[in-house]
């Protein structure tokens, strides 16, 4: 770091290290122009990330669910809700079905959004390749 004193006050100045970091941090704050390849791939991207989190967490949700239908169903569970051990194990087949309908649901449902995600942004994504491509 070099500090000088000149005539009219204080200046100073920073090493080329230093100054690499302050481009770095001043890179995270400017507003950043996107180009046609990068929000092309953004909007690709964007389909199925949507897509994975809501088929994700369907799935999460029937797994819950048949872990919870099993252990009615398996366990001393039905004991601690007061049913009998015929209807528990009735009761939790019945939620282990459910649980393992909507596990069996996520990957149709998941092919839905995607197609339904394409179909909302091929317009943009037409325009963006003829753009690229021209």
């Amino acid at each position: 770091m070099d500090n000088r004193q000149e005539e009219k006050g204080f200046s100073y100045t920073y090493s080329a290290r230093e100054q690499e970091e302050i481009k770095r941090i001043r890179e995270r704050y400017a507003p950043r122009e996107e180009d046609t390849m990068e929000r092309l791939r953004r909007l690709d991207g964007g389909v199925t990330k949507k897509a994975r989190g809501i088929s994700i967490a369907l799935g999460i949700v029937g797994t819950l669910i048949l872990g919870f239908g099993m252990s009615l169903a398996m366990t001393q569970m039905s004991e601690w809700l007061g049913l009998q051990k015929n209807l528990a194990l009735c009761v939790g087949s019945v939620i282990g079905g459910v649980g393992i309908l909507l596990i069996c649901l996520a990957f149709p449902l998941y092919r839905a959004v995607v197609k339904r995600e394409r179909k909302k942004i091929a317009p943009e994504i037409i325009r963006l390749t003829d753009e690229l491509m021209n």
